[in-house]
């Protein structure tokens, strides 16, 4: 019985962490066509890319909750780093971000 009760209680945690889950987390398409993981790591969360020149290699992080994030971006080719915001609308994550506050970018991913 104990053991049951024990299994039970497990299922129910796992099943309340899935639901917990940022709707950030996932798989994005890129504007240039690669894709990207957004993952929960020690920062918040990660941003990893998944194909492309780039693949594997970690290239964001940044913190928030309720589809509002603030944090950072490197862009892969120009290794520059961005600070500014990212935020959710459905299956849409827009980011803005800027480098020495004089060059601003705008990104659209969809998720895959």
């Amino acid at each position: 019985m104990k053991r049951l009760v024990l299994t039970a209680a497990s299922m129910a945690l796992v099943a309340f962490s899935v639901l917990a889950q940022e709707p950030v987390v996932g798989t994005w398409k890129t504007q240039v066509g690669t894709t990207a993981a957004i993952d929960e790591c020690a920062q918040g969360y990660c941003i990893t890319m998944k194909t492309g020149n780039s693949a594997g290699k970690r290239i964001g992080s940044f913190q928030g909750s309720n589809g509002n994030f603030t944090g950072t971006i490197v862009e892969p080719e120009s290794r520059k780093t961005f600070t500014g915001v990212l935020t959710l609308s459905g299956d849409t994550v827009h980011m803005r971000g800027c480098t020495m506050k004089v060059i601003c970018v705008s990104l659209i991913w969809t998720r895959l």
